[in-house]
């Protein structure tokens, strides 16, 4: 992604130099925190230090590039094999609503602050200490693994009202089953902190590596234990008919996954030369000053957790409501995976490249460079996501068949999954869009407006959930979910934009405005292809035969044609990739 950016550049130059531009505060002390919409395990590359340290990873950006894509496609396959095990039914719902939990509550009380504190903080110590800030890593560790073990021994023990709070509407053997794997899962607290930790520490060191792949150690492991679910329980089990040891078995099984990824972080941060030597002595380094600094980016995280904790209750109750399974947070949970895969692979690898860049144009005072980098970021990104977005219109059910309907998870099922994954297309430019916005702040070092922003969107994200538990019937209610997630995004980013067009003297509207609509027409042959592809193979017999070949023709042929048409068109977004791929196949 650096090359196409460069290459964007030369295309590009930059008009009259705009200076004056002043950051809030040093961006080299704030990092990135990622999305911070984790509902669950998938995607814990994305958030935390993964990405926190942008110089050093935009240097090693093939490297991110590759693991995070291996790093969803297993997290993604074991989506696949989770739902084969328990379906979307009753007991896929207890199991979602559970591994919910442990991660919301790092999340809360932890995640965020490892991610966009702790890694300058701690790269400025490296520079600034004469033993290179090891006294304060070795404070650091300390003290954060003191609070995980408590954290994790008072969520173990309170389970029964974490379920509560999560999945109020669940009751009998619904509830006995979802408070046994809590409290099996809640156990990974403490691992997923010291992931978080040992990646932050890695990614001090230059070391990017091992915290990109160590995710693919856990999904591997999880799907081990889906399977091994599957061969001793067997096809269709529900709450009524799970033993209590088949559910540890899954439970158990999860958790190792996490263990294992902490095991592999900690042994290469020995590898580093990292020596621990225990000490809480907190006086004079630092720490409490560095957390002062995250209130704003806290806030953030506790409105976009509060959002999954709301949509959470509102899934779980429509789900427990609706008769037949089906429609709760399980049938959510598998489109939403799939829904931020193109964001993983595409927008990520924009990220990584366009945040170092403006946090040095910020530093110059170059509001004019920063703005130019934004709007180049944004319609790259989108030459990639609008056939993407559209591609998962048309292929969603079909699609979402062909992966989905296997063991326990059902064809009707997974046309569930579809169904919902259709109303998730229409928020992958708006969710890009909202987080190349955030990226623009924490270039400014300015953590305390995104806060603000979060809370009338947040606002307006738990009235819509609660409204469409309300008001609508509980089978539709999972459908229209994705609506009051996206109108998050939606109303953050309008808010990010009124304020960064004062700031910037404008973001560059026009120019982005008609990139969209020459991408869109572009796409429009391709789409047309995609549906006719759909269309005709659906009249077929042979089921998910049919869907298959559906999905393979329509997305091989309408990627094809979309970029010869957006060729033909002079779009020059994809030109610029095409450029870097023939320069490279020419070597």
């Amino acid at each position: 992604m650096p090359g196409v950016f460069d290459e964007a550049e030369r295309a590009e130059p930059p008009g009259e130099p705009e200076p004056g531009l002043v950051p809030v505060r040093d961006p080299d002390g704030v990092g990135d925190p990622g999305p911070a919409v984790r509902p669950g395990s998938e995607g814990v590359e994305l958030g935390g230090a993964g990405q926190a340290a942008p110089r050093g990873v935009a240097r090693s950006s093939a490297v991110m590039a590759i693991a995070t894509f291996f790093s969803r496609l297993t997290g993604f396959m074991r989506t696949v094999v989770i739902g084969a095990a328990l379906g979307t039914a009753l007991l896929g719902d207890a199991y979602k609503a559970a591994e919910m939990v442990p991660y919301t509550v790092y999340e809360l009380l932890l995640g965020g602050l490892l991610a966009s504190v702790f890694v300058p903080f701690l790269v400025r110590r490296r520079l600034a200490d004469a033993d290179g800030g090891a006294a304060t890593e070795r404070r650091l560790l300390g003290v954060v693994l003191l609070a995980l073990a408590v954290l994790t021994v008072v969520a173990v023990l309170g389970a029964g009202l974490l379920v509560s709070v999560y999945a109020s509407a669940y009751t009998g053997r619904q509830r006995e089953v979802t408070v046994l794997l809590t409290r099996l899962l809640l156990v990974q607290i403490f691992f997923i902190g010291v992931s978080g930790l040992a990646s932050t520490m890695l990614n001090v060191r230059q070391r990017f590596g091992a915290p990109m792949w160590a995710p693919v150690v856990n999904n591997v492991i999880t799907m081990g234990a889906g399977l091994l679910f599957l061969w001793v329980a067997g096809r269709g089990r529900t709450p009524a008919t799970v033993t209590d040891a088949q559910l540890t078995l899954m439970g158990l099984g999860s958790a190792f996954g996490t263990v294992a990824q902490s095991a592999v972080l900690a042994w290469t941060l020995r590898r580093a030369g990292f020596r621990w030597r225990p000490r809480l002595d907190l006086r004079g380094s630092g720490l409490g000053e560095a957390a002062r600094t995250a209130i704003w980016m806290l806030v953030y995280v506790v409105v976009v957790q509060v959002g999954v904790l709301i949509t959470a209750n509102v899934a779980t109750r429509a789900g427990h409501r609706a008769p037949g399974g089906g429609s709760g947070i399980a049938t959510y949970s598998f489109a939403l995976v799939v829904f931020q895969l193109p964001y993983a692979i595409v927008a990520v690898s924009v990220i990584t490249a366009l945040l170092p860049r403006m946090s040095a144009h910020v530093a110059t005072g170059r509001r004019d460079l920063v703005r130019d980098d934004f709007s180049r970021g944004l319609r790259l990104a989108c030459a990639l996501l609008v056939p993407l977005w559209l591609g998962m219109l048309v292929f969603a059910v079909p699609g979402s068949v062909v992966l989905f309907a296997h063991g326990s998870l059902s064809e009707a099922g997974a046309h569930r999954i579809g169904t919902v994954l259709t109303v998730f297309a229409f928020m992958v430019l708006p969710f890009t869009l909202h987080q190349l916005l955030m990226r623009v702040f924490y270039a400014l070092g300015d953590t305390r407006t995104p806060g603000l922003i979060a809370v009338p969107a947040g606002i307006a994200q738990a009235v819509t959930a609660v409204a469409l538990l309300e008001f609508l019937p509980a089978r539709q209610v999972v459908v229209w979910l994705p609506a009051a997630y996206g109108l998050f995004y939606l109303v953050g980013g309008t808010g990010a934009v009124f304020v960064l067009r004062r700031r910037l003297g404008g973001l560059d509207g026009r120019r982005i405005g008609r990139a969209l609509v020459r991408l869109h027409a572009a796409a429009l042959p391709a789409f047309v292809f995609a549906v006719a592809a759909v269309w005709s193979f659906g009249r077929l017999p042979g089921g998910r035969l049919s869907d298959l070949l559906a999905v393979v023709v329509g997305g091989l042929g309408g990627g094809a044609l979309y970029v010869a048409t957006a060729r033909v068109m002079r779009v020059p977004e994809i030109g610029y990739f095409t450029s870097i791929a023939a320069a490279r196949l020419r070597r």
